[in-house]
């Protein structure tokens, strides 16, 4: 599972939980729509500063932004090895 796509579907589900639209988040966070597009859909690599600037406008804690779900949880091998 890449971990963009983690960071980006919780990140929607966060956003819209919270009320924003990307333009509002935009305009509330300093980030460009267009970042928060390509964070959204996993073709953007957050660092982790920018995880930290993102759930503080969020009002959540950034570990809220790369905790599993489910589809992630699926989608782990089982073996316990880590994908170099």
């Amino acid at each position: 599972m890449d971990m963009r796509k983690l960071v980006g579907r919780n990140f929607v589900k966060l956003r819209k939980r919270k009320g924003f639209t990307q333009e509002k988040f935009a305009e509330a966070s300093g980030f460009t729509q267009q970042y928060i597009s390509g964070l959204e859909t996993g073709r953007r690599n957050p660092t982790v500063v920018t995880l930290f600037e993102l759930a503080d406008v969020l009002g959540v804690s950034h570990v809220d932004l790369v905790l599993p779900d489910e589809e992630f949880c699926k989608q782990r091998p089982k073996t316990g090895k880590r994908n170099s």
